[in-house]
């Protein structure tokens, strides 16, 4: 009953929203739903999910290590999560074959992180925030990282973005025609480690699909367009983040809950209404309707 006498309305909440901290939240939360965005698409139809997963995993004995040598935690997630995507994407080109190396890899960084949490003897909070997140404890240090990462990512997706799409939806052909296969999945991999090593500290490890998964898989439900599906979901994990801060700030909610509450329920709502009007959108580029022919839909970025 203690914890819930500390949940209620705040009528400060408008002064709340103007704090420093909360400034930073916003800020941080706005780059990290704008990477999320930009790669979800490319997650969905690759079929990376559980990379993702997984690689939110692979970073935490680096936030545990990173305390263990009093680095910041940002730097250890980095090197982590971006270690394990190239991993990840070198030894796995096929599906199958990169789940398998995902999964070994998750299973060794897991090992690690516990042996680095229990040698750690002030990582408890650390620990905390990796496993949910933390928003409001975004330090200014971290949001000149976090535009960083953004930046970079966004020059390396406008760069890549058609020859990974046509690497994506059909590997087999791309490779055939020239196409480096293999060196775009492994640079692929870098850029989700990148907003991997983002999201995390706003949603936390076991919340990630929420901002990476979730809005791009509700986009595709919508329209199978990928301009349309990044526009839709980056506009997705936006309104998330904004609502979910407004939201925690009036009733002392943390964060994560409102901004996970928002995208499952838009996810939800989504998925019924597009199974009652009977039509779907597919990865492969094919909008399918049950009650007309299939169409096809360009590709093109």
């Amino acid at each position: 009953m203690s914890v819930l006498a500390n949940v209620g309305y705040q009528s400060n909440w408008l002064d709340i929203l103007e704090t420093n901290f909360m400034r930073n939240a916003l800020i941080g939360g706005t780059l990290v739903a704008l990477a999320s965005g930009l790669i979800g698409y490319f997650v969905v139809i690759r079929r990376d999910a559980f990379a993702a997963h997984a690689l939110a995993h692979i970073g935490f004995p680096g936030a545990t290590g990173a305390v263990l040598i009093g680095a910041p935690v940002t730097l250890g997630l980095a090197v982590f999560c971006i270690a394990g995507g190239l991993a990840i994407g070198a030894l796995g080109k096929r599906v199958d074959r990169r789940e398998i190396a995902t999964g070994t890899i998750l299973a060794f960084a897991t090992s690690l992180g516990v042996l680095f949490s229990s040698l750690a003897t002030q990582s408890a909070n650390t620990v905390t925030s990796v496993l949910f997140g933390n928003l409001l404890a975004i330090s200014p240090a971290q949001l000149i990282t976090f535009a960083i990462f953004t930046v970079v990512l966004v020059v390396a997706l406008s760069a890549i973005a058609r020859p990974l799409l046509f690497a994506s939806i059909n590997p087999q052909v791309a490779e055939a025609k020239g196409v480096p296969v293999r060196a775009l999945g492994v640079v692929f991999m870098v850029m989700l480690g990148i907003v991997i090593t983002m999201a995390v500290q706003v949603v936390g490890t076991l919340l990630l699909f929420a901002l990476v998964v979730t809005p791009a898989a509700t986009a595709i439900a919508i329209t199978a367009r990928p301009t349309a599906v990044v526009a839709i979901g980056t506009a997705i994990g936006l309104g998330a983040v904004w609502v979910g801060l407004v939201l925690s700030a009036m009733f002392n909610l943390p964060p994560s809950f409102p901004i996970v509450t928002i995208v499952f329920v838009g996810w939800l709502t989504t998925i019924a209404v597009t199974r009652d009007t009977g039509r779907t959108a597919t990865p492969d580029g094919v909008v399918h309707d049950h009650h007309h022919p299939p169409e096809p839909v360009n590709l093109s970025i």
